[in-house]
C-alpha cells in the first residue's frame, strides 16, 4: 500500500485521512489490533460488507443538503472506486458499495475537495444529522431549521466528547408539527416552534426503533433556540460516561433513559453545566432562507405528449413553497438507487434552472427545490427522459426498504427484493394508491429496523421459518404505525409471520379490506386501531401455514438459488474487545490530541481528551485485574475501589474527585493545562504500575 498526497488546505482534516491510511497500512501489516481498527474505520465511514474483501462507504450528507457541484464530486468518486450505483438511506446520506478498503483514504480525500466528509458516518459517534427536507422551503414552518442542524453538526464532528460512546447517537430537527424528521424515534429530536415571538424547539428524549422500539420521551415544550447546542453537550457528555459499554444490546440512549428515569438523567445534565465548552457556531440564518434569484433564467419551450400523466405528476410530485412563485419538485427514487449518469444531469439541471440544491428525503428520495413555475413543464420533460418523473413521491407506491441481505451483514431476508414486487403490484393493481391515499410501506432486512419497519403502518421485517429440517425466507408482518405529529407517534404491531412468496398477498388482502370497510376519510393506522389486532391476524392467518409450501417458497425474492439463513457480525455499534496494552497505547494518544487542542486555543477539547485518557488509563487496569467495566461511571466508582482504597494506587483525593475535575472548573486555559498535567501523570503512573505486575507474575 502506497502513501498518499491527500491535497487537503484544512490540516485537521488532512491529518484525519492520513491517520486513516496509516492505521490500514499497520493493520495490514498485522500491527494494528483487529478490533480497535475496525472501530477506528468506522467512525470514517468504512463499513464491512457482506461479500468479503470490500467496504460499503457511507458518505455524510448533514440534513441531507446536496449541491451540484458534491453531487458530480459524490458521481466521479463513484465512478472512481465502486460500481456508479449511489444508495440514498433513511438518514440523509448516500452509501457507495464493494469499495476496497485501501483505497478509502484517497476516495475520501477527493470528497473533501468540494466539503464531503465521511467522518462519523458509522461507529459510535453522532450519526448524520437529519431534517425535514422541505425545511426552509416548507409553507407550514416556524422557521428553517436547516442552519441549527448545520451549526449542530458542525460543533460535534470530531467533538472528543463524541468519539468513542457506547453506542450510536441520533439527532433531528422537525420544521414543522407534522413532525416528518420524526423526532419521536430520536435520542435528541427537536421540533420547531415560535414561542412569545422567540425561536426555538420542543425536545424529545431517548427514542428509537430496533428490536425494542421505545418512544421519546418530552424533554421541554420550548426552549430558546440559542440553548440547544450546550443542551447536545450535556446530553452527550452524560451519556458518554453513563452509557453502557458492555453489552451491545443495552448500550443506546433509550435505555440508560429507561434505567434511571428521566428525573435523574436531567440532573446529571444540569451538572454538567460547568464544564460546557461555551464556543458554539452561529446559526447563519441567511446562508439558507434567501431564496435564490431566479429570474433571468431563461424559459426553454417544450412539448407535453402526454397532458393526464403530466397533471399527475403535477398533483403527487409538486409542492408549492413558501417563497411566492416557487415549487419544489419530489423524485422517487425507488429502493433509494440511483446512478451517476443521471446524477450528473440532475446536478447539471439543477445549477443552470433552480437553487443548485437538493434535499435527500427520509424516505429515500431526492426534493429539487427553487423552481419557477413556468419551468415545471421543462423540468418534467427533462425528468422523465431521465427516468426521473415517476408518479408517487410520498405516497403508497413509495416504499422504503434498506439494502437487506445485497450487501449488509446483518440481512436476514432480501427487503429490495420484497419491495420492489410489492412495487409492482401498487402499480399493476392498485393505481388509486399511486395517486391517492398515502399508506406508510416500510421494510427491513433484519430487527434492527434500518427501513424504519416498525414505525409503518404496513411494515415487513426480514426473518426466517422453520419447516421440518429446512429453513424458507420470511416476513414478519407488522400493522398500524405511523407519525403523529408534535412529538408523538405509535409503533406498528407484531401480528403473523409469513413466508416471504406470500407478502405480494398479505399487501393485496390489507388492501382489499381496507378499501372495502375503511371509512372514507378514515386512514389506515386509525383503521387497524379500531378494528384491533386480533382481527388482522384472522386477516391473514391463512397465509401463515407452511404445510404446503412448494420449492419457490424457499428461494427468497432476487435469487436464484435455495434460501440459506446467513448473518454475519454487524458493525452497526462498533462493538470493541479492548485489550490492555491498546487502551494504554490510546491513552497516550489522547493526551497527545490533548496537547494539539491546547495548541489551538480549544481549551474544552483538550479538557475531555485529557479525561478520556484518564479513564482509559483506569479502565486498562481494571481489565487486567479481570474486573467488569461497563460505563466510564462504574469505571471511575470501581478503580476507587479496588485501587485507590486499596493503596495500590495512591492519589491526593479519590479517583471520583481526581477524575471529576471536568465538571468542577470552566474551560479554561489554565485548568485544561493543570488537567491535562494530570492525566499525563497518572498514565505515567498507571504504566508503572502495569509493568510492575506484569513482571511479578
Amino acid at each position: 500500500m502506497q502513501s498518499f498526497r491527500t491535497e487537503i488546505e484544512n490540516p485537521v482534516v488532512e491529518q484525519d485521512i492520513l491517520d486513516l491510511e496509516k492505521k490500514i497500512r499497520l493493520f495490514r501489516e498485522g500491527k494494528a489490533d483487529e478490533e480497535k481498527f475496525r472501530s477506528l474505520r468506522l467512525a470514517r465511514g468504512v463499513y464491512g460488507q457482506r461479500q468479503a474483501g470490500v467496504q460499503m462507504v457511507r458518505i455524510k450528507l448533514p440534513f441531507g443538503k446536496v449541491t451540484s457541484e458534491q453531487l458530480h464530486r459524490i458521481a466521479n468518486v463513484s465512478d472512481e472506486y465502486s460500481t456508479g450505483r449511489l444508495h440514498i438511506t433513511t438518514r440523509q446520506d448516500i452509501q457507495i458499495h464493494h469499495v476496497s478498503l485501501d483505497r478509502t483514504p484517497e476516495l475520501w480525500a477527493q470528497l473533501e475537495k468540494d466539503d464531503i466528509t465521511l467522518r462519523e458516518a458509522c461507529g459510535n459517534t453522532v450519526r448524520n444529522i437529519t431534517a425535514s427536507p422541505t425545511a426552509g422551503v416548507d409553507v407550514g414552518e416556524a422557521f428553517d431549521v436547516s442552519p441549527y442542524a448545520d451549526a449542530a453538526f458542525r460543533f460535534f464532528l470530531r467533538n472528543p466528547i463524541c468519539q468513542e460512546m457506547g453506542r450510536k447517537f441520533k439527532i433531528s430537527f422537525s420544521a414543522t408539527p407534522e413532525d416528518t424528521a420524526l423526532s419521536y424515534i430520536h435520542d435528541l429530536g427537536f421540533i420547531a416552534k415560535i414561542q412569545d415571538g422567540r425561536r426555538g424547539f420542543k425536545v424529545m428524549l431517548g427514542g428509537g426503533l430496533g428490536s425494542q422500539p421505545r418512544h421519546a420521551d418530552e424533554l421541554y415544550e420550548f426552549i430558546e433556540a440559542s440553548k440547544i447546542l450546550p443542551l447536545i453537550e450535556g446530553v452527550l457528555r452524560v451519556f458518554d460516561r453513563h452509557g453502557e459499554r458492555a453489552k451491545r444490546l443495552k448500550a443506546r440512549m433509550k435505555f440508560l433513559i429507561k434505567d434511571i428515569g428521566k428525573d435523574a438523567f436531567v440532573k446529571l445534565v444540569e451538572a454538567e453545566k460547568t464544564a460546557l465548552s461555551g464556543d458554539y457556531p452561529d446559526f447563519p440564518g441567511e446562508k439558507f432562507e434567501k431564496a435564490p434569484n431566479l429570474l433571468e433564467i431563461e424559459i426553454p419551450e417544450v412539448e407535453i405528449e402526454d397532458l393526464k400523466e403530466f397533471e399527475n405528476w403535477m398533483k403527487t410530485n409538486v409542492i408549492p413553497q413558501k417563497q411566492e412563485g416557487l415549487f419544489a419538485i419530489g423524485i422517487r427514487v425507488p429502493l433509494g438507487d440511483f446512478y451517476t449518469d443521471g446524477a450528473r444531469q440532475l446536478a447539471d439541471l439543477i445549477k443552470k434552472y433552480a437553487g443548485n440544491e437538493i434535499r435527500l428525503s427520509l424516505r429515500q428520495d431526492i426534493l429539487i427545490r427553487h423552481v419557477r413555475e413556468a419551468l415545471l413543464p421543462f423540468f418534467y420533460t427533462k425528468l422523465k427522459k431521465l427516468g426521473y418523473a415517476e408518479v408517487g413521491y410520498n405516497k403508497t407506491v413509495d416504499i422504503t426498504a434498506c439494502p437487506g441481505t445485497d450487501t449488509c451483514n446483518l440481512g436476514i431476508a432480501s427487503s429490495t427484493g420484497i419491495a420492489e414486487v410489492l412495487e409492482d403490484v401498487l402499480k399493476d393493481e392498485y393505481p388509486q394508491f399511486v395517486n391517492g391515499k398515502d399508506i406508510t410501506i416500510k421494510i427491513s432486512g433484519c430487527m434492527n429496523a434500518c427501513g424504519q419497519h416498525n414505525m409503518a403502518e404496513i411494515g415487513f421485517q426480514g426473518m426466517s421459518i422453520k419447516v421440518g429440517k429446512t429453513v424458507a425466507p420470511a416476513l414478519q408482518v407488522l400493522l398500524g404505525g405511523g407519525t403523529l405529529g408534535d412529538g408523538k407517534g405509535r409503533f406498528a404491531d407484531k401480528v403473523i409471520k409469513v413466508p416471504s412468496k406470500r407478502g405480494p398477498e398479505a399487501l393485496r388482502l390489507l388492501l382489499n379490506d381496507f378499501e372495502a370497510n375503511a371509512g372514507q376519510q378514515e386512514q389506515f393506522a386509525d383503521y387497524y386501531v379500531r378494528k384491533e389486532k386480533t382481527y388482522f391476524y384472522e386477516l391473514l392467518k391463512d397465509l401463515a401455514d407452511t404445510s404446503k409450501l412448494t420449492e419457490n417458497d424457499f428461494v427468497d425474492w432476487g435469487h436464484e438459488k435455495p434460501y440459506i439463513k446467513a448473518v454475519g457480525v454487524g458493525e452497526c455499534a462498533g462493538v470493541v474487545i479492548d485489550l490492555i496494552s491498546t487502551l494504554l497505547f490510546e491513552s497516550e494518544e489522547k493526551i497527545d490530541n490533548a496537547k494539539s487542542a491546547i495548541s489551538r486555543k480549544a481549551w474544552s477539547d483538550s479538557i475531555y481528551h485529557s479525561y478520556t485518557s484518564i479513564v482509559n488509563s483506569a479502565k486498562a487496569l481494571l481489565l487486567a485485574e479481570e474486573v467488569k467495566t461497563n460505563t466510564q461511571a462504574g469505571i471511575i466508582s470501581q478503580f476507587d475501589q479496588l485501587f485507590v482504597e486499596t493503596g495500590k494506587i495512591e492519589l491526593a483525593t479519590s479517583f471520583r474527585e481526581f477524575a471529576y475535575q471536568l465538571n468542577e472548573n470552566k474551560p479554561t486555559a489554565e485548568f485544561a493545562n493543570k488537567y491535562l498535567e494530570d492525566a499525563h501523570l497518572f498514565l505515567k503512573r498507571a504504566d508503572a504500575y502495569r509493568t510492575k505486575e506484569v513482571q511479578d507474575v
